[in-house]
């Protein structure tokens, strides 16, 4: 039996899966420069570990996988290589629909959706709708997403429900405010993978995973694999989560 299936089996023998992961995919651009390559080359080759990474997440059972795939500040990158991405997404988006249906896995979009391109956008929803009846992993893709937009748009939009009578401020709390987010029928993610060795947070999810678990692999996002996810998981189920208490030990 090889690694793979040794720590599946052992991961599931645990049974202490996270619920919720999320995931900064980083790397696609120096893996491809690594290989001779332009960048393009590796967001293309990272599409492929997106692929591994949704049917292992769904095998063990997580329940959402949040991917960062594209911030806000992307949107600054040159023009002809957003192009490339925002093509590379449709394409990907319609060709992956039909095996994503077959898997049982729900697609949602955390982000503002109308910045995209009107195709991209358009086959997005197609995806989304033909997918939403299913009952497996829901796949979230972090689109045109920065998290203090969305945090500054939910306080606003409880300025608005304030002002309405809608909501009374002295029954505001964290549960309510985080009904005002794009995660709001969602768990907040157990654990978030950093792939390509970078140590931050790069605007993702900021109030969401105020208690996760953090893991930071060395290894670039085109070659993050089945087995590298295994690894982070089985880290998680090591780890002691205190949510800002104290462990004692019985006697």
């Amino acid at each position: 039996m090889n690694r793979e299936q040794d720590l599946k089996e052992a991961i599931l023998t645990n049974g202490n899966i996270p619920r919720h992961v999320a995931i900064i995919m980083d790397g696609n651009g120096r893996w491809a420069q690594r290989q001779g390559q332009p960048r393009i080359f590796g967001h293309r080759e990272g599409v492929n570990s997106v692929r591994e990474i949704v049917q292992i997440a769904g095998d063990i059972g997580v329940e959402y996988l949040t991917l960062y795939t594209f911030s806000k500040e992307n949107w600054k990158r040159p023009k002809d290589e957003v192009s490339s991405l925002m093509n590379l997404l449709s394409v990907t988006v319609k060709k992956e629909a039909v095996e994503l249906n077959r898997n049982n896995v729900r697609l949602n979009i955390l982000g503002d959706i109308n910045d995209l391109p009107e195709r991209t956008r358009k086959r997005i929803l197609s995806s989304i709708d033909l997918l939403h009846s299913n009952t497996g992993l829901t796949l979230n893709l972090a689109l045109s997403y920065s998290s203090r937009l969305e945090i500054l748009t939910a306080v606003k939009n409880v300025v608005n429900a304030v002002s309405a009578g809608e909501l009374n401020l002295d029954e505001l709390d964290e549960q309510r405010f985080s009904t005002f987010l794009y995660t709001k029928t969602m768990p907040d993610p157990d654990l978030v993978i950093r792939t390509s060795g970078e140590q931050r947070i790069s605007n993702f999810l900021l109030w969401q995973i105020a208690y996760a678990e953090i893991f930071v692999s060395d290894t670039l996002w085109p070659e993050f694999r089945r087995l590298k996810f295994l690894e982070a998981i089985e880290a998680f189920q090591h780890r002691e989560r205190r949510f800002g208490g104290v462990i004692t030990k019985s006697t």
